[in-house]
């Protein structure tokens, strides 16, 4: 008798973490083509892992200089991988399915839905549509500020790719640069400064956040999530930029010595792009410890649902900052904008902010192993970095072993495609059948 064997069937979960996998793969081969160095050799291939895996993952940590040692198709891979990750395959797969007039099935939409974070299957298609057509404008709206600084400096091939790659790294998240020193030599450029700034943040706020922006004419509201997002996004840009003025306005290896405007533009820039961008305009190793810690926070917080940014989402940290307050006010619920949260969600968020943490330390006590010798706030900042795909770094990334770059690449991945997976299973994965048994209520002794 012929043995039939029951073709196994992923979940879109499961599609989209592999779907991931397999474009750092293929991004890794192509690194390790000798065309992709500007020396014509064949690059180490945990190298090329690494920042196949860091560009996929928008996160920008490299153990290699991007300037210096990818040749214009190294390059142009990278920025590839960069917008693949940042707007996810599914996205780039409906576009090409689009294009050749193929039909998207059910079983593509549900992928979808897991990669947009949407809440229902109706409408993907034309949000996909509305992602990528909102992404290209914003990536040329970018690109053409950018290069009105950098054509007069590079000329006008070597300034509009430029313009390009910083255009698409800052929408993306990503932190990746060409400069060789990220926007340190333009600390002082507000064009770039704020031109970045603004493709980050646009970026980090969610493609149904912008959507209902967009549409708001029509609606004439917005919906909780989005206003609270905005509401989160705004508070923590605002406060990031102030804490971190009051934190480094005496350090003379940060922003002492410049005027007024270029303190207050450095603050700025330093609050917005650990969310999760990964540029910097002043020297990360030089910071105070309470700015490099305020970093951290922010980097861990990341940006918000259904953005190309990493992290623990804005929305997951305000829901659980809002319970808190309910708490505190003596209430039940947990309310936001004169709304209840449901239980379901507050227990998630616990869980993802739980599971985020627990992440952070494991890798710190690996690295703290592996990389022995290299200080603990070095480890934890690079930990935290990678978890957030953020790329910020105090100098350790380059220095790592190999070890160490496999562990800071397998974060990066769990950070880009772990915390979204488990948000996602512990939002669809209802329960089939509700327990019959319900065992006696007791109490525990907490605080």
């Amino acid at each position: 008798m012929a043995v039939i064997r029951e073709k196994r069937k992923f979940t879109p979960v499961q599609i989209l973490a592999l779907g991931f996998a397999a474009v750092i793969v293929i991004g890794s081969i192509l690194l390790s083509l000798p065309v992709a160095s500007r020396s014509g050799t064949r690059t180490p291939f945990i190298d090329c892992i690494f920042t196949s895996t860091s560009a996929v993952c928008v996160t920008g940590l490299i153990t290699l200089n991007t300037s210096v040692h990818w040749s214009y198709f190294g390059k142009t891979v990278i920025m590839v991988l960069i917008e693949i990750g940042g707007l996810g395959f599914m996205a780039f797969a409906t576009m090409f399915s689009l294009i050749l007039g193929k039909r998207i099935t059910l079983k593509e939409r549900l992928v979808m839905q897991e990669a947009m974070n949407s809440f229902s299957l109706q409408g993907l298609v034309k949000m996909a549509r509305y992602i990528l057509t909102f992404t290209f404008l914003t990536q040329a709206m970018g690109a053409l500020l950018l290069s009105t600084q950098f054509i007069p400096q590079y000329g006008i091939s070597k300034g509009i790719y430029y313009s390009i790659f910083h255009s698409i790294s800052a929408f993306c998240n990503a932190g990746f640069d060409l400069t060789g020193n990220s926007l340190v030599p333009y600390s002082n450029n507000a064009v770039i400064m704020l031109t970045i700034s603004a493709l980050v943040i646009v970026g980090g706020l969610g493609f149904y956040v912008w959507s209902e922006i967009y549409n708001y004419k029509k609606i004439k509201r917005l919906s909780l999530h989005s206003k609270f997002v905005i509401t989160m996004t705004v508070f923590l840009i605002v406060g990031g930029a102030i804490l971190m003025f009051l934190f480094e306005i005496n350090n003379p290896g940060t922003i002492k010595d410049k005027n007024v405007g270029e303190k207050i533009l450095s603050s700025f820039f330093a609050a917005v792009t650990p969310r999760t961008a990964g540029f910097n305009s002043i020297s990360t190793s030089d910071m105070t410890t309470a700015g490099k810690f305020l970093t951290m926070i922010l980097m861990f917080i990341g940006g918000s649902p259904g953005s190309t940014a990493g992290g623990i989402k804005t929305a997951t940290a305000g829901v659980l900052l809002m319970t808190v307050v309910s708490v505190i006010r003596g209430k039940d619920e947990t309310e936001i904008f004169k709304r209840r949260i449901n239980k379901d969600i507050i227990y998630r968020a616990f869980s993802i902010v739980v599971m985020s943490v627990g992440l952070v330390v494991t890798v710190t006590m690996i690295l703290s192993i592996t990389e022995n010798g290299a200080p603990f706030e070095y480890l934890i900042y690079e930990a935290t970095s990678a978890f957030g795909t953020v790329g910020l770094t105090l100098g350790l990334t380059p220095k790592l072993s190999a070890i160490g770059k496999i562990v800071i690449a397998l974060t990066m991945y769990a950070g880009r495609v772990g915390p979204l997976t488990l948000a996602l299973a512990l939002a669809k994965n209802k329960r089939k059948k509700a327990s019959s048994i319900k065992y006696p209520e007791d109490k525990i002794l907490v605080g």
